[in-house]
């Protein structure tokens, strides 16, 4: 279940009706990367009071990027929590780095959090799924330390939007679908890619959405610097007027500057997508 950090107020409700509806065996929430995950564990441990442990916290697992981790850390309050409060730390990218800057990089995760185990994953693969669950976390079973609070604020989130222009607005008389203005169904895969070239990884660290390229959706996920495209299947119908829908996340200070920092602004040049 994909959940941003900032629904935590729905995700009672999403859980009950995942629990009755399906009977799962796991639940995996993946929170925002700008998530501090007490606000969500601390949510899920008054589940297991209300129902008797039929819903409970296995585990906190937090995924570092090997490559744009250090430096991050510095800036970044909610690195540094992510990393400190997990049962399982997942090193992934590590092999696009060299043997020093890897050890600097462990060194660098063992000064947050020494206790906490390590583990490299391989490539796409990831890591088995039996050294993930069953660990009985006890996290989170204490108030939050004094001073420790959520830090999603340090992250600004804006939304690029890529559409067809209706030409009218009362769609009674006749099929809606004649009165949408049809500009340029599919996106150039090349531009797109220069347009994700001109990103700064400094101010800008996540792109993630939906883009309408060689006559099909495409669920776009951009960090630091690199991408992947796939393909989307099953219902695209909420893309019917719509050819990018993206959300852009990155430091909030640099992304609430006045006019909007050139990197972003080149990038919805090239998209022609409005923000």
């Amino acid at each position: 279940m994909r959940r941003c950090c900032v629904l935590v107020g729905q995700m009672e409700t999403a859980l009950h009706e995942i629990r009755d509806k399906y009977r799962p065996d796991r639940i995996i929430i993946e929170c925002s990367g700008s998530a501090f995950p007490a606000t969500l564990a601390f949510q899920i441990r008054e589940l297991e009071r209300q129902t008797n442990n039929d819903l409970r916290l296995d585990a906190i697992v937090t995924v570092i990027d090997a490559e744009n981790f250090t430096g991050y850390e510095d800036t970044s309050p909610t690195a540094k929590m992510q990393a400190s409060y997990s049962d399982i730390i997942l090193i992934n990218k590590h092999e696009h780095l060299d043997e020093r800057a890897l050890d600097i990089l462990i060194d660098n995760l063992n000064t947050l959090n020494l206790d906490t185990p390590k583990i490299k994953c391989n490539g796409r693969n990831g890591v088995d799924p039996n050294i993930l669950f069953g660990i009985d976390s006890k996290l989170f079973r204490d108030p939050i330390p004094e001073g420790i609070e959520d830090h999603h604020d340090e992250v600004k989130t804006l939304t690029a939007y890529r559409g067809f222009l209706p030409t009218c607005h009362n769609h009674e008389h006749h099929d809606r679908e004649s009165c949408i203005s049809h500009i340029e169904v599919d996106v150039d895969k090349g531009m797109l890619e220069s347009a994700l070239a001109s990103l700064s990884k400094e101010s800008v660290w996540r792109v993630k959405g939906f883009i309408r390229l060689d006559s099909a959706i495409w669920i776009l996920n951009w960090a630091f610097g690199r991408y992947d495209l796939t393909l989307l299947k099953g219902d695209t119908s909420f893309m019917r007027d719509a050819s990018i829908r993206l959300t852009i996340m990155g430091d909030k200070y640099e992304l609430d500057r006045k006019p909007i920092p050139v990197a972003v602004k080149k990038f919805c040049a090239d998209l022609q997508v409005q923000v």
